[in-house]
């Protein structure tokens, strides 16, 4: 009976999920092809780049967030639901509580989480937006807030990055003129590693919706019903209803705990095709990896990286060459709230709904499954005309 190796893939989100649809798209040999175990928290998959579209109700969950077992219901993978504790390199055994799950091949694509700083009250009353569990958390507090008989809703967004700003233009449309919104960031500009462009257009999308922003500010302290700014070495204390927390993303403690080789800043350092450089047969991929560029955290980086690191994959198995990872940036693009965004790259530069419609194409393209394309673009098409029949039905 003839051995198939074994490849596990821990981590279900850009980078994971994809390397192993992509290496159910290679022509394997009978004698080579693998089995895959895809090992994730969750049952279902999250397509963060439109996870702001469930604010405004743009979308569904099922769209935004598929569960594995559709995505994989047609290959070969066996899905995993279950919290990794740490890897055993030298007997190859990836460890989950009591159980032990033998790989000849790894990848370890586990992603991050929100970076909380240690201020009080942050943990306790702050809402991240990272996960599905996040945007429903955010929705339930907003119907709330809608319904509660406070002439102004109150919210502050702690990040000025694409996170937070996608956010506040979004929570801006949802409120409209009762929301009253301010993006809090230590630093001097909005979007700072963002082009210029879409910087410029991000600033005129804030403006308009009176969206006010604080420069230079740190948040001190947080309750749950008031936040406190250092500014200039000054702390001044505001109410506020909501308190979103977007500040950077932190690496899982069992990643920084393995005994692999670590960058200076906690991830695992990979060769140029994406391995452990004396492990060979352990990827790492997306936010838990560092090679010898400092790279983006975002989905384009991670989907590029995995049709890498599944061309390795099959390289070591079949015994053929493999491919360095060089990151092709094809730009990027924000939401700018309901039916508006900004897009830049390859010589393209768009905002407004144009920008809105081209975005929405690029990523139904993107999502994992032709299936579930299929069923997310029927379902944007449908939308129209089922508003139209019910505002007719009035």
């Amino acid at each position: 009976m003839s051995h198939h190796p074994h490849i596990v893939i821990i981590g279900g989100g850009f980078a994971g999920l994809y390397t192993a649809l992509r290496l159910l798209q290679f022509p394997w040999e009978a004698s080579h092809r693998p089995d895959i175990t895809l090992i994730d928290r969750q049952d279902h998959f999250v397509f963060s780049p439109l996870l702001y579209e469930l604010i405004t109700e743009e979308m569904q969950p099922w769209e935004v967030a598929p569960t594995y077992a559709e995505l994989l219901r047609h290959g070969p993978v066996k899905f995993l639901q279950t919290q990794v504790q740490t890897i055993n390199p030298a007997e190859k055994q990836v460890i989950c509580g009591d159980r032990q799950i033998a790989y000849d091949y790894l990848v370890i694509a586990a992603g991050g989480t929100t970076k909380i700083l240690d201020i009080p009250g942050v943990k306790e009353h702050a809402i991240p937006f990272k996960t599905l569990n996040d945007a429903l958390r955010l929705k339930e507090k907003l119907r709330a807030l809608e319904t509660s008989e406070a002439e102004k809703i109150r919210v502050a967004i702690v990040g000025g990055g694409y996170s937070g700003v996608e956010l506040a233009c979004k929570l801006a449309d949802r409120l409209g003129d009762r929301g009253r919104l301010r993006i809090i960031d230590r630093g001097e500009t909005i979007l700072k590693n963002a082009p210029k462009f879409n910087q410029e257009a991000a600033q005129k999308a804030l403006e308009e919706r009176g969206i006010w922003i604080d420069y230079e500010t740190e948040v001190t302290e947080l309750t749950a019903d008031s936040l406190s700014l250092r500014y200039k070495g000054e702390v001044d204390t505001i109410p506020v209803e909501l308190v979103l927390w977007t500040g950077g993303t932190a690496i899982a403690p069992w990643i920084r705990e393995l005994t692999l080789p670590h960058a200076d800043n906690g991830k695992l350092q990979v060769n140029s095709q994406l391995q452990i450089s004396d492990q060979p047969e352990i990827f790492a991929l997306g936010d838990v990896a560092q090679g010898t560029d400092d790279l983006p955290m975002t989905a384009q980086v991670a989907i590029q990286q995995a049709d890498v690191c599944a061309w390795n994959l099959r390289g070591l198995i079949a015994n053929k060459p493999l491919l360095p990872f060089n990151f092709f940036n094809l730009g990027e693009m924000l939401t700018l709230g309901e039916d508006n965004a900004t897009l830049s790259g390859l010589g393209i530069e768009l905002e407004g709904n144009l920008a809105h419609l081209a975005r929405r194409l690029v990523y139904l393209y993107r999502l994992p499954t032709w299936e579930h394309q299929v069923q997310v673009g029927l379902n944007w098409l449908v939308q129209p005309l089922a508003k139209l029949l019910a505002q007719s039905a009035k």
